[in-house]
């Protein structure tokens, strides 16, 4: 089969490189699906630099997230069955980006009445943000609800799952298409950082309260405004690090405003939690069914596209989400 292959680390564009290898075997508690497609996330850019926490041995196939067929089932499995088609994390190394890829069974889930494009966005972004936002930040109904990259992967899940809800939300983005995506998403206000005082803005808007949770995947310098956007017990959900910088958060402010600094590390839930997971899923799982849930897809590529893609990721340049699909 065809898979694209980090060999060296590098970045993304450099690293992948279109292989023919023997299809995986699925292990104990593993299925193999024919993958029909798989999402672009920041976790595979950082892979293919070596700067993610989880660093398989080369060579591997990223792909953390895909929509698949499954195709064949480890020894030990019973709860899926050959033809079920299923969303979820792959097993890296033998990642999505392939024509055939492994998973592990008790994350290969049944998704909603979605294409495959849509169903294979449907797990890291909305999973995170609503975890983030409702598991995290205990979102109250009349909370005002402030979403840094509002236009991007997670941001605009965040958008989606603030709006279903019920709240009030501000957008932030970087340029012109990115005010207008987010806007499409439902952002009763949106902010570009590239020509608007953020701080200034949101205290306008908010007539001086600040925002009462903050969705924070970006961290570094936009983190450092955030902190000025707060309100009193307000609570900041750090869900990721893509502005390069982890920053070190004055504690004195925190205190002054009484506000939490909270933490989100979605993929732990797994090991830790996994009740929390399940709830997730089955919650955006209705919403999908009701068709309240739209994934932001901005361009779906093909076979040979995957590199432009993941460069493309690497740089912000995305809106929503990308989708690659092994077959066109």
């Amino acid at each position: 089969m065809k898979a694209w292959q980090v060999q060296e680390l590098a970045e993304p564009a450099q690293a992948v490189r279109v292989t023919d290898i023997r299809e995986p075997e699925p292990g104990p508690g593993e299925v193999q699906v024919r993958v029909l497609s798989a999402a672009l996330n920041f976790p595979d850019v950082l892979m293919c630099q070596g700067l993610y926490q989880l660093r398989p041995e080369l060579p591997f196939t990223p792909g953390v997230e895909l929509c698949g067929r499954i195709t064949a089932v480890g020894p030990d499995v019973t709860s899926r069955s050959i033809g079920d088609r299923v969303i979820g994390m792959a097993a890296i190394p033998h990642g999505g980006f392939a024509e055939t890829a492994l998973m592990p069974a008790e994350s290969a889930l049944a998704p909603a009445d979605l294409d495959d494009d849509a169903a294979a966005v449907l797990t890291i972004a909305y999973q995170t943000a609503w975890a983030a936002l409702f598991r995290r930040a205990n979102l109250q109904p009349d909370d005002i609800v402030l979403v840094q990259a509002a236009s991007g992967g997670v941001g605009s899940a965040a958008v989606q799952l603030a709006k279903i809800n019920g709240n009030k939300v501000i957008g932030i983005v970087g340029g012109g298409p990115k005010v207008d995506a987010a806007l499409g998403l439902g952002a009763d206000v949106v902010i570009d950082r590239t020509s608007d005082d953020v701080v200034a803005r949101v205290k306008e808007i908010t007539e001086g309260r600040g925002a009462d949770v903050i969705f924070d995947p970006v961290g570094g310098d936009a983190y450092d405004l955030l902190a000025k956007c707060v309100a009193f017990e307000g609570r900041i959900v750090i869900v990721g690090f893509s502005g390069g910088r982890i920053q070190a958060p004055a504690l004195n402010h925190v205190l002054l405003k009484n506000y939490a600094i909270l933490g989100l590390h979605w993929g732990y839930y797994r090991t830790m939690r996994p009740a929390v997971i399940a709830e997730g899923y089955e919650q955006l799982n209705a919403l999908a069914a009701q068709g309240l849930i739209q994934p932001l897809i901005s361009g779906r590529l093909g076979f040979d596209e995957l590199p432009d893609g993941l460069a493309r990721l690497a740089a912000g340049e995305t809106i929503g989400r990308l989708v690659w699909r092994p077959t066109t």
